[in-house]
């Protein structure tokens, strides 16, 4: 009871002194919105209340051109609403999951039009029922690849609670504590963890590290990419795995190799991070280029 009470002190503190409201945030939306601006044809799926905030989610969704014809609005229901306590480098997200009335019937292999990718990343403790009919879906359509990025619920379940739906995956990712918790193991070594997540299925394995930049398992090799050098301080981080995450499909979506990919990821997720929110620095696919164009010769892939 102590605890929440100074939760809610703090919260009370800090919505006096500065809020900024983010509609559409949370994983799967800010991936939409990175990818749409990079000029890929992106549909959201996901769920709404039926209040303002979900009218609000709409609107900035179709702004950036996502096609929102699957997301389902929740008669008589709000709209989820995280907040997040941001001081200096650090912040904590405080998360409310509103409970709607889950349906995977949107994954019916035999309705609507195949996408080239399926991009899954966090959801509640319903994941497993959208995990299932997600498996059958890719069964029935082959040429549909699918990319993870678990979320906090899916990860606690652990390698095992995953085994099937990363089985199904072309391209896994997460950050070094995620790994770690993922495999329960505490030591951080990158490459066993990016060969033991591998070896379970996925064709692509992509851990990122913070400053340290992120690593990449192919199945044969192991790389290792900086981060975007940049002389500013980053200013609020929120967002930047998930830039990166969404940058790197994109880029494989367009045509590019995996290895052009994990040049051109850490570049979104570097302007991201001198904005507040995650969508404001996300860039147009001309931007990227523009600035890989003029990256620092020392900014490159070297394997490990």
């Amino acid at each position: 009871m102590k605890l929440a009470k100074y939760v809610y002190l703090l919260v009370k503190k800090y919505l006096n002194e500065y809020t900024k409201v983010i509609y559409a945030s949370g994983g799967a939306s800010n991936a939409a919105i990175a990818c749409a601006r990079l000029g890929l044809k992106t549909s959201l799926v996901t769920n709404l209340g039926s209040d303002q905030n979900a009218r609000e989610c709409i609107l900035k969704l179709q702004k950036e051109k996502i096609v929102t014809s699957k997301v389902r609005e929740h008669q008589n229901k709000p709209t989820n609403c995280n907040f997040v306590l941001w001081y200096d480098d650090d912040r904590t997200i405080l998360v409310n999951h509103i409970d709607y009335d889950h349906s995977a019937d949107i994954l019916n292999p035999n309705v609507g039009i195949s996408p080239k990718w399926i991009y899954l990343t966090s959801l509640s403790s319903h994941s497993p029922m959208y995990e299932d009919a997600l498996i059958e879906y890719l069964e029935a359509k082959p040429k549909v690849k699918l990319v993870f990025q678990p979320g906090t619920f899916q990860i606690n379940r652990g390698m095992e609670g995953l085994e099937k739906i990363v089985k199904n995956t072309e391209v896994f990712i997460v950050n070094v504590e995620e790994a770690q918790n993922l495999l329960r193991v505490k030591e951080k070594d990158v490459k066993k963890m990016l060969k033991d997540i591998g070896e379970k299925g996925p064709k692509i394995v992509l851990i990122t590290d913070g400053i340290n930049g992120a690593y990449m398992y192919d199945g044969d090799s192991y790389y290792q990419m900086p981060i975007y050098p940049d002389h500013r301080k980053a200013f609020e981080r929120t967002g930047c795995g998930d830039a990166f995450a969404s940058t790197f499909i994109s880029m494989l979506s367009i045509g590019r190799s995996p290895l052009e990919a994990l040049v051109a990821a850490p570049v979104n997720a570097m302007s991201v991070a001198q904005y507040i929110g995650a969508h404001e620095g996300l860039l147009s696919l001309e931007q990227l280029d523009w600035m890989l164009e003029r990256a620092h010769e020392g900014y490159k892939v070297r394997e490990i």
